[in-house]
């Protein structure tokens, strides 16, 4: 199982070059070699290749492959947890910023360059990347969807409520639980393959959890 210790819930907030020059050149390469060849064909050898660098250095740097693999993965949720904080940020309600960001995560992960192509065309490689037994990705998304709803529950005035109004974290995971089977798996008798039908769902089926 991950290490929560190993990655505190406000780790997708970090900036995107706090590693150092070389640690994103490293990073900027290994986004280059997943995104060409797949992670099953990339080593950690290749990724130095392409960055020009030791494996020695990869390896002091960032680490072993699924140390490298979760960096990138961690680098990328970063960058577009920017956009659904953006399509959130104007909408007054818990509820109404549950639905959109349901439907902005959906849309913004299917149709990432690397995140989006490695789980259409590697599903079972991206599974343990993003799921809490091996997967510290799925630790920081839901540290992150939980200090958004304790930050809602704030401004409502809704913090000392939390038995009436579920518990943050609990209502994160399962929904990152419930996005990311809808990622790996898109075969469903649901239908989800646009942001409107997207938002229903979320309005149907997500939001009572905040009730819980």
């Amino acid at each position: 199982m991950g290490d929560e210790r190993k990655l505190p819930d406000r780790a997708l907030e970090r900036a995107p070059g706090d590693g150092g020059a070389l640690t994103e050149k490293i990073l900027d390469a290994a986004r280059e070699q997943f995104m060409t060849f797949g992670l099953r064909r990339s080593t950690v050898d290749d990724v130095a290749k392409r960055a020009g660098v030791s494996r020695v250095t990869v390896y002091r740097r960032v680490g072993n492959k699924d140390e490298l693999v979760q960096r990138v993965l961690l680098r990328e949720y970063r960058q577009f947890v920017a956009e659904v904080d953006a399509a959130v940020a104007g909408l007054p309600t818990m509820e109404e910023r549950m639905v959109e960001g349901f439907a902005a995560v959906l849309r913004l992960i299917r149709g990432h360059p690397l995140i989006g192509g490695l789980m259409r065309l590697e599903p079972e490689t991206m599974l343990p990347y993003l799921t809490v037994e091996s997967g510290p990705s799925f630790l920081a998304m839901r540290g992150y969807l939980a200090g958004h709803l304790r930050r809602a529950r704030r401004v409502t005035g809704d913090e000392g409520h939390e038995q009436e109004s579920g518990d943050p974290v609990a209502v994160a995971e399962l929904m990152v639980r419930i996005t990311v089977s809808f990622l790996l798996n898109p075969v469903s008798c649901f239908e989800l393959d646009d942001d409107e039908k997207a938002r229903g769902f979320a309005r149907r089926y997500l939001t009572p959890l905040l009730d819980r």
